[in-house]
């Protein structure tokens, strides 16, 4: 019993980036904005969270200087696809080499080359009250990190966002018809721009939370296509906010189990195990894309003075 409590708290610990960076993916695609940048935005947290922690003592504030850097990034996303009409994927695409880079060149300005790896204190358990008493459901729901319960408070306000308030059906509305929120008064740019940015900010916490209770460190390696599957557990999800936190429940199970099969040593090659989620998600994607229904506009420019939107 014990070791399947253990399982399923891993499994809760390592739902936080896979949620966090598909609502940051579904946030900017209510909008109209495609962003595949996941994985770059994601490494470029994780520096910038390990690098701030380390150096200012508070992995909050990595957390928020991470979210920052993701911000910034998105906000180029938001301006060159809404303001001059560049290709969204291409954009995208840039944006996750640049973020590569930029992860890569802040590590080895701040840290160097160095024998050993600096380290930070990951995050600690906050354990709640009477609730965490409850059998199973008390050690693997309420005995986590802050990070954890924050990460599944923000998937309710975003739930409640786009379905129970008048703003978050004007977002919606500019991802499904933009020219009709136009001429209903919505400022379509303004919305994808600021939609892209915070969705960015919420990849790069997701990357960021990953050295902060992982390791303890950085690396290159760090993400190891956890971007990637966020894509697919957007699409998985149907692009809503509650369908996305119960998905995150099979990806995350799936990445967990693999990395308990390599440090088990049961024979099989790593190179194998690896490969583990990446054909769960081939195969479940194969059943979720029949359903799973995208916003109208996914992916497409929008220009107020033209009939075509593309």
């Amino acid at each position: 019993m014990n070791e399947v409590v253990d399982f399923l708290g891993l499994v809760v610990t390592a739902m936080v980036p896979f949620i966090l960076v598909s609502q940051g993916t579904m946030l900017g695609g209510r909008a109209g904005i495609f962003n595949v940048s996941q994985e770059g935005m994601m490494v470029l947290g994780a520096a910038v969270g390990f690098l701030v922690s380390m150096k200012v003592g508070s992995n909050a504030v990595g957390l928020l200087a991470a979210a920052l850097a993701g911000a910034i990034f998105g906000l180029v996303l938001g301006w060159t696809t809404t303001r001059l009409r560049l290709d969204q994927f291409v954009i995208g695409l840039a944006l996750f080499f640049a973020a590569l880079g930029t992860a890569s060149l802040l590590y080895r300005v701040v840290i160097g080359v160095t024998l050993t790896p600096p380290l930070i204190p990951t995050l600690k358990d906050v354990r709640i009250p009477l609730l965490a008493d409850i059998p199973v459901i008390g050690p693997v729901l309420f005995q986590q990190d802050w990070v954890v319960y924050l990460t599944f408070l923000l998937s309710f306000v975003l739930w409640w966002f786009l379905y129970r308030t008048d703003a978050g059906m004007r977002l919606r509305s500019v991802g499904e018809n933009p020219k009709a929120a136009d001429s209903l008064g919505i400022n379509v740019s303004r919305t994808r721009i600021l939609s892209a940015t915070v969705g960015s900010a919420l990849m790069a916490v997701g990357g960021a939370y990953l050295p902060m209770v992982y390791t303890g460190t950085y690396t290159e390696g760090i993400v190891a296509g956890r971007g990637w599957l966020a894509i697919a557990l957007t699409f998985f999800g149907g692009w809503r906010p509650q369908y996305i936190v119960a998905g995150a429940a099979f990806f995350a199970g799936m990445d967990v189990l693999a990395l308990r099969a390599q440090v088990a040593g049961i024979g099989i090659p790593h190179q194998f195990v690896s490969m583990l989620p990446y054909i769960a998600t081939l195969l479940v994607m194969m059943f979720a894309f029949r359903w799973a229904r995208v916003p109208a506009f996914l992916g497409k420019n929008y220009d107020r003075e033209s009939r075509l939107v593309g």
